[in-house]
């Protein structure tokens, strides 16, 4: 039988430290005490760990490992992101490694430490950036670059790459009021969502511009899952049928308020307010699907590429590798409006 490979993380637990401390001590940065080290090494040698390739290489900064923090890997934002940092970071011999940290971050620490492990040259973090703060100083520590490429972030010690969600949200708004439309709903989100905020305060600001009402029972918090948003999109027009037009989310949103529409008998569309005698509600969402081109009409986005946020992020972590101390840059991909439908 085989011996089981000793693991930097079976270090970490002998030595009763985090695998970032045991990283510093092996790479002979940070500030540790004598007697932390003395307890890694200790570890180091009762179990007789043998540094990997790429924990060896730590201290040179030469693993070509970038390493990729998302919430949930399979989501159409940082899919496409994901796609927009391979581009660069490919052609520069760099491989990414992806970690998943969950809807609320509960496994952030986990995640970073696994890259960290993996002897990561920099990090991406993509998702879950509001509970970052302490990972951020771990990667000073490190002396590894660390940068975020999200929907929002609240982090000023690091480079942001993110969209407009207030500008976005502004200009989703204007379009529907410019087409007639002012009882205008919301739905979708969650109310921890700092995306979320920021895209509700650009739709209040632009109501209140035009002199437009917009009541708390017009916004609906709402799950991720497409049924939950028929539901709750056919038991707002129930409730509120003078409503008009609805702001969704993002796109699963809007695919789940179309369905819900059609179930309380309004038309799903894009059109004028007079448009079907009033029976057509307007659909517009924020980000983009494939799928979207299938309903009918085809709904209409808000969106900011997020393969170029992706393309952008991986730009800036290769500049804040070779320039760690440079001034920290917050930089936003401004939206673009998507009309496939008809009015």
């Amino acid at each position: 039988m085989s011996q089981k490979k000793i693991t930097i993380n079976d270090v970490a637990d002998e030595a009763g430290v985090s695998v970032t401390t045991v990283s510093l001590v092996l790479s002979g940065k940070g500030r540790i005490s004598a007697a932390t080290a003395e307890r890694v090494s200790q570890a180091v040698r009762t179990l007789g760990f043998i540094p990997n390739r790429s924990a060896s290489m730590l201290r040179g900064g030469t693993s070509g490992v970038i390493g990729v923090i998302v919430r949930d890997i399979s989501h159409p934002f940082y899919a496409e992101m994901i796609a927009g940092l391979s581009e660069v970071l490919e052609q520069q011999g760099k491989v990414l490694f992806l970690t998943q940290s969950g809807q609320r971050g509960e496994h952030i620490d986990r995640c970073f430490d696994a890259l960290v492990a993996q002897g990561a040259e920099g990090i991406v973090m993509g998702g879950g950036a509001e509970n970052a703060s302490h990972l951020a100083a771990k990667a000073r520590e490190l002396e590894m670059a660390m940068i975020c490429a999200s929907r929002a972030s609240s982090l000023d010690e690091l480079d942001a790459i993110r969209p407009d969600n207030f500008h976005a949200a502004q200009m989703a708004t204007e379009y529907l009021i410019k087409r007639g439309h002012h009882c205008i709903a919301w739905i979708g989100g969650a109310g921890s969502s700092l995306t979320r905020a920021e895209r509700i305060g650009g739709y209040c600001a632009t109501l209140l511009q035009y002199g437009l009402p917009f009541r708390n029972e017009w916004i609906i918090e709402s799950a991720p899952e497409q049924r939950d948003m028929a539901t709750l999109t056919e038991r707002l027009m129930h409730q509120h049928p003078t409503l008009t037009a609805i702001l969704c989310h993002n796109a699963t949103v809007a695919l789940g308020c179309y369905f819900g529409l059609q179930r309380s008998g309004r038309t799903p569309g894009n059109g004028a307010v007079d448009s079907y005698y009033g029976q057509q509600v307007a659909l517009v969402g924020f980000g983009d699907v494939p799928a979207a081109e299938m309903t009918d009409p085809p709904l209409t986005f808000v969106t900011s590429s997020a393969r170029e946020i992706g393309r952008s992020a991986a730009k800036k972590l290769l500049q804040r590798m070779v320039d760690p101390g440079g001034p920290i840059q917050n930089t936003i991909v401004p939206p673009v409006l998507i009309e496939r439908g008809s009015a």
